[in-house]
C-alpha cells in the first residue's frame, strides 16, 4: 500500500506551494488506495507557533484534504530521534561538534578554506571529552566519511522509474541533533518517515539535495527506502519564488478573498494556477 505525507513547519502559513504539495501527495495516495499522513515539524521552537499548527490544520480542510491516522508532532518524538542518534554514536558515525556560527564563517572565509564547503571538519578528529560535553553546548554531527565507508554511496527511485545516484559530493558532515534540540531535519525526516510507513515522499524540487544524506541514514538505521517524488516548485509570475520569509500570500489570505479551496484544490491537480502563480523552472 503507498503511503504518503506532508510536513510542514508551523512558522508561518501556508501558501499556494504549500497546498500543491498538500494536493499532490493525498491525491497521489488516494488514487492507489494508499493513506496519506500529515507531521508537524515543530522541533523549531523559537520559530514555531500554536496558531499556526491550528492554520495548517484549517488550511487542509478548506481544501477538502483528509489524513489518517494521529498527526505526528515532532516536538513529542525526543526518544525516538535519541534511540536513532545512539545507534549512530554505537557505530562511532557522529562526533560532538562545538562551532560556533562565528566559527564556522571564520573557517570559511580563511585564505585556504574551502568556500564550497558546508561544514570545513573542525571538530571531526577532536578526543571523546564527556567532561567537555557536559559543560559546553555542541551539536552532533555525521563523519560522513566513516558512513560513506561503511554503507557506500546511495541510490534512489523517482516516481517516473529513474534510479539515481548520490555522488562524494552531495554528502557532508550534516548535522543530525542541534544544540539546542533532539534532532534536526535529516535525522528526524529519516525516523517520522519510518514511523509513519511512508512508501513515497512527496516533496518540492527545492528539497531533492536532501535525498542523498536521506538515503544514507536509512542504509546506516536498517530503514526500508522509499520512493521520490520530487515536484515542481510554485512561485510568482515574475519567477519570484514563493517563501514564508518574504510573506508569499497565504492560503488563509485567499480564504478570506472568497476563493473556493475545493475549487483551487480540484485546479491544482490539474496542473492550473491563479492568475499570478506559475511554476518555476527547475
Amino acid at each position: 500500500m503507498i503511503v504518503t505525507r506532508f510536513a510542514p513547519s508551523p512558522t508561518g502559513r501556508l501558501h499556494l506551494g504549500h497546498a500543491f504539495s498538500a494536493v499532490l501527495g493525498h491525491w497521489v495516495a488516494r488514487g492507489q488506495g494508499g493513506q496519506f499522513r500529515l507531521r508537524i515539524e515543530d522541533l523549531d521552537q523559537t520559530r514555531c507557533r500554536p496558531e499556526f499548527v491550528d492554520g495548517i490544520y484549517e488550511d487542509l480542510r478548506w481544501l477538502g484534504l483528509d489524513w489518517d491516522g494521529d498527526v505526528l508532532i515532532q516536538s513529542q518524538r525526543t526518544a525516538e530521534y535519541e534511540a536513532a542518534l545512539d545507534r549512530l554514536k554505537s557505530l562511532r558515525l557522529v562526533f560532538a561538534c562545538f562551532c560556533t556560527r562565528a566559527d564556522l564563517a571564520q573557517a570559511l572565509t580563511a585564505p585556504h578554506g574551502d568556500a564550497m564547503a558546508s561544514y570545513p571538519g573542525t571538530c571531526r578528529y577532536l578526543p571523546n571529552d564527556p567532561e567537555r560535553r557536559a559543560s559546553t553546548p555542541h551539536c552532533w554531527r555525521l563523519d560522513s566519511q566513516k558512513a560513506l565507508d561503511l554503507a557506500g554511496l546511495p541510490a534512489w527511485v523517482e516516481s517516473d522509474a529513474r534510479v539515481l545516484s548520490a555522488m562524494p559530493g552531495d554528502i557532508g558532515d550534516v548535522i543530525l541533533a542541534r544544540k539546542d534540540a533532539p534532532a534536526a531535519y535529516h535525522l528526524a525526516c529519516v525516523v517520522d518517515d519510518a514511523a509513519s510507513g511512508v512508501t513515497m515522499v512527496v516533496r518540492g524540487e527545492d528539497l531533492r539535495p536532501s535525498t542523498p544524506i536521506q538515503r544514507l541514514l536509512q542504509n546506516l538505521l536498517g530503514i526500508d527506502q522509499p520512493a521520490y517524488l520530487h515536484h515542481a516548485l510554485i512561485g510568482h509570475a515574475d519567477g519570484r519564488r514563493l517563501a514564508k520569509r518574504d510573506q508569499a500570500p497565504t492560503l488563509a489570505a485567499m480564504r478570506e478573498d472568497g476563493v473556493d479551496g475545493l475549487a483551487l484544490a480540484d485546479d491544482l491537480r490539474a496542473g492550473e494556477l491563479p492568475l499570478g502563480f506559475a511554476f518555476l523552472d527547475a
